[in-house]
């Protein structure tokens, strides 16, 4: 996955430089999201890509910073978006001491993490939060795996990537088990001809 990312990073940060993929419905869950933080606001963008998705945060006064596994992708972001500090980072290996934002914010950052691997990753996203914190994850919603290679193929990049797909009450439960009590969810149908699943976000508290 790291090596996919790394490959295709300059022509998917070059094609999707802000909002565009999103609908005006999951650009209120972000909003929702943000409403939500106290204290200082401090948000760990978990899987943040090429950086996208910092100055929307950050225009909802959020102090925000990045992790990636990708180098390719932090390379990009740190051109793309320098006043944000942004790192190579696991989400299963958090370089963060515990307690150290208000805000978890993984939009699709987990959506090529196994299932054995879900209740670590969210571990960690509570390890790094105080308590009171909130958590928001976006992610395709369904059953089984799907060969996601052929859309960056068409671009020229011969990769192999794989992503899980999973119902909102799967995902809600692993997050429950970590340490956290759901607070939002929406759900809604594919969308357009470059939607094959439904698509989510859950939003939940660290308790």
């Amino acid at each position: 996955m790291q090596s996919a990312y790394d490959e295709v990073a300059d022509s998917y940060a070059d094609l999707v430089r802000s909002t565009e993929p999103e609908q005006r419905i999951e650009l209120a869950m972000i909003e929702h999201f943000a409403s939500l933080l106290s204290g200082d606001k401090r948000v760990l963008d978990a899987g943040c890509g090429a950086g996208r998705l910092l100055p929307v945060l950050a225009a909802m006064e959020c102090l925000v910073e990045g992790v990636d596994l990708s180098g390719g992708m932090v390379r990009r972001a740190q051109r793309d978006h320098p006043t944000f500090a942004t790192s190579i980072a696991s989400i299963t290996d958090l370089p963060h001491p515990d307690e150290s934002f208000d805000g978890y914010f993984s939009w699709y950052s987990t959506i090529h993490s196994p299932d054995d691997q879900l209740a670590h990753v969210f571990g960690e996203a509570r390890r790094v939060l105080r308590t009171g914190g909130v958590l928001l994850v976006a992610f395709q919603t369904g059953h089984g795996v799907r060969d996601v290679s052929g859309a960056y193929r068409s671009h020229g990049h011969d990769i192999t990537l794989e992503r899980y797909n999973r119902t909102t009450d799967d995902l809600s439960s692993v997050v429950a088990g970590a340490g956290f009590e759901e607070v939002a969810r929406l759900e809604r149908q594919a969308a357009g001809v470059h939607e094959r699943d439904g698509q989510a976000v859950l939003i939940a508290r660290a308790s």
